[in-house]
């Protein structure tokens, strides 16, 4: 019998404090993992949203960090450790977004996507791997972007894009060599969302933004005992995007 999700080790997630990142702390608190909410300038609602978790019964923490710095990545991850035990579970969720014209791109933009989304991913990992090693494995989730391995031409978009296919490679890259430990690492890819900046829903063959409940399922499944022999996957939650 697979053991039960309620027994299993804690789960750090990152950019937890708002959107998307609270709706997987809060759902996997509901599922009986301990949780450590992490914000980077949001902690009012990081501490409400560690006490809404407390509320199903578990152990919830809210640590502040920059995850851009890699210093401070890895201080969350050994704080979120020091706090709960050794985890189980790490989710990077934090990744901000941009939408312009390519000619008006600039460096420190383009220098910025790759830090908040790929660096950061690269910096926690690093860090989880020996921990989640020393337990006999674990699950890493990184949250993605829809259509990222299809390599298209996306200008307005081109820093945020470029850093989402980085994170699907290190992904796949990190998949293969954690396979042997026990450690399976995957990518959930969500399309336009809900809190999404930009609302083409009409480039949707579902015609419809996507729901955080329908993300959070999909990272709830490669968290399961039923997705133990799946790793190295891009799982989009896009409606059909791209296609």
């Amino acid at each position: 019998m697979p053991e039960p999700e309620h027994r299993r080790g804690p789960a750090l997630v990152t950019g937890s404090a708002r959107g998307i990142g609270r709706a997987l702390v809060l759902a996997l608190a509901e599922a009986g993992r301990d949780v450590a909410v992490h914000y980077r300038t949001s902690a009012a609602e990081a501490t409400r949203v560690a006490s809404a978790a407390r509320a199903f019964g578990v152990r919830a923490v809210a640590l502040q960090a920059d995850v851009t710095i890699e210093a401070q990545a890895r201080t969350l991850v050994e704080t979120a450790r020091r706090e709960l035990g050794d985890l189980e579970v790490l989710v990077n969720n934090v990744g901000n977004y941009h939408f312009g014209p390519l000619a008006e791109l600039d460096a420190r933009t383009w220098h910025a996507m790759f830090d908040s989304n790929l660096h950061t991913t690269f910096y926690t990992c690093q860090t989880a791997v020996p921990i989640l090693r020393s337990r006999g494995g674990g699950r890493i989730v990184n949250i993605g972007y829809a259509g990222a391995e299809q390599l298209r031409a996306r200008p307005s978009i081109v820093a945020y894009a470029a850093a989402k296919t980085g994170v699907i490679l290190y992904s796949k890259a990190l998949a293969r060599s954690e396979a042997g430990h026990g450690i399976t690492v995957n990518v959930v890819s969500p399309g336009v969302m809900e809190n999404s900046v930009t609302q083409p829903t009409g480039e949707v063959p579902m015609a419809r933004a996507g729901r955080f409940d329908e993300l959070v399922a999909a990272v709830r499944y490669l968290l399961s005992p039923e997705a133990a022999y799946v790793t190295g996957i891009t799982l989009e939650v896009a409606g059909g995007w791209n296609l």
